[in-house]
Order: structure tokens, then C-alpha cells, then sequence
């Protein structure tokens, strides 16, 4: 596969997969979730790769969930909700080598999934978190939420959901979003460390490790199946309209006019 929304490199046994469309923050549309599953492939059942390492491209955001351009009641791929988010959002969980979230700026909507699906998260101080889908006419309604739950706590992911706040860094390593802020410069330096020490490791302990950490939460997948039917009705609602329209159109939306 040609890469045109990602970069992809290697280098002592780390994979590095980077969102490369900071001119939306990073936002990911159809070909953006193909090409971050055939990557993930790729460094997943390569022997010689220890440690996948996911970031975002600029200074600005890690990722900030899908893009809304190219949402019109269905995104522009395939699957359920015209993403195949369900998919990528699996094989960060299957491939048996952890994966680090390197979040430098924006992890917010699914770009805080993912950083959530990540085994860990370093964060710079500059690092945000969030949720936004009330805000545009969406929701996670799987990993997003339930595994979020596991995460930071049911209150939590909660008040997360509903009130659709940003989170610092500080924050976000409180709640055990994150496993470590550092100063900013210091951001690759300290996943470089982290990734070192996972190399000195068993890949194979660590590879049952991972499958023992994910049986425990399975069948929250089934939740993410059922969960992301309804939400493709949703999307063809007036409701979830509105959110997409006034998004796009900078402007506070009006949800409650919609209700029936």
C-alpha cells in the first residue's frame, strides 16, 4: 500500500506510525483508518518489531477523532459508520506488541480513543484530552466508552462523555489517562526510553501479557458492534445532522430542536 495520510518508519525495533495530516489536526477520514490498519499489520506480525509507537504529525494535535469534511450522515469508507473504525480501533488491541501513544498536543474525539486503546500513553504537559461527540452528533458507543469506564472509573468517563470538557496533561495523569507528562522537548526522548526497555524485555511474555489484559475486556468489542449500528442510524437523523452542519459552519448547534 501507497501511504498518502500516514508516515511509516523503523528504527531499532520500534514502528512508528504517524497521523500525517496536521492541516486537519490530524483528523482521520476513510483512507486514514485503511492505511493505519494495514500498517499496524504490518509492524504487528513483523518479528523483528518490539514496540509500535502511534503520534500525530506537527505540534499541534496527536489526533482529533474523524473529519467532520468528510462526514455528510455517513463518513467517505467503508464499514458500519463509513470508517472502519471498529477494525483499527481491534488491531491495536490484537497485534501483540504494545503500542505507545505519543501525544504532544490534541487528543480529543476519537483521537482520545485512541489514545485510551493504546497499552500507554506519554503525553507531553501540552497534551489535551476530551471528548466531543455530544457537542457534533456523535458518540463511541464501545472502547470510547466502556473501556473508558475501565480506565478512569465510571464517574469519570461520565462526566468525560457529558460535559465534553478538555483535560490537561496533568489531568489526564491523574485520572490514569495517561502513564507519564513530560516537558515538551523532552517528549521523544522519553518514548525512545520507554521503548528501549521494552526491547530488553521477553516478546513473548509480554505478547501473553497483552492477550491476558485484553480477555479481561473482550466482550466490550460486542458492545462496540451493537453500539455502532445504532449509531449509524443516528448519523442519518436530523439531530446528528445538526451537530456536522453547525460544526462546519463554526457555529453552536441546536440539538434539541430535532427531538421528535
Amino acid at each position: 500500500m501507497q501511504y498518502e495520510d500516514i508516515l511509516y518508519d523503523v528504527a531499532n525495533g520500534v514502528a512508528r506510525i504517524t497521523i500525517n495530516r496536521p492541516q486537519v489536526m490530524n483528523a482521520f477520514r476513510g483512507q486514514t483508518c485503511e492505511e493505519l490498519i494495514h500498517a499496524f499489520n504490518r509492524a504487528g506480525w513483523d518479528k523483528s518489531i518490539g514496540v509500535i509507537v502511534l503520534a500525530g504529525a506537527g505540534e499541534r494535535a496527536f489526533c482529533t477523532g474523524g473529519d467532520q469534511s468528510a462526514h455528510s450522515g455517513q463518513y467517505d469508507g467503508r464499514g458500519m459508520i463509513g470508517l472502519p473504525v471498529e477494525e483499527l480501533q481491534g488491531i491495536i488491541r490484537d497485534v501483540p506488541k504494545p503500542v505507545i501513544a505519543r501525544v504532544q498536543g490534541y487528543a480529543i474525539g476519537g483521537g482520545n480513543v485512541l489514545a485510551t486503546l493504546c497499552d500507554l500513553t506519554i503525553a507531553s504537559e501540552k497534551a489535551q484530552f476530551g471528548q466531543v461527540g455530544p457537542k457534533v452528533g456523535s458518540v463511541d458507543p464501545g472502547f470510547g466508552t466502556a473501556y473508558l469506564a475501565r480506565v478512569v472509573g465510571e464517574k469519570k468517563a461520565r462526566e468525560i462523555w457529558y460535559l465534553c470538557r478538555r483535560y490537561s496533561a496533568a489531568e489526564a495523569l491523574a485520572m490514569g489517562l495517561v502513564n507519564v507528562v513530560v516537558p515538551h522537548d523532552e517528549l521523544d526522548n522519553e518514548v525512545a526510553k520507554w521503548c528501549a526497555e521494552i526491547m530488553e524485555r521477553s516478546p513473548t511474555a509480554i505478547a501473553i501479557a497483552k492477550r491476558s489484559f485484553n480477555a479481561d475486556s473482550e466482550n466490550i468489542r460486542g458492545i462496540g458492534g451493537m453500539g455502532m449500528q445504532a449509531l449509524s442510524m443516528y448519523y442519518a437523523s436530523d439531530e446528528s445532522k445538526e451537530g456536522v452542519t453547525a460544526f462546519n459552519e463554526k457555529r453552536k448547534p441546536d440539538f434539541r430542536k430535532h427531538q421528535k
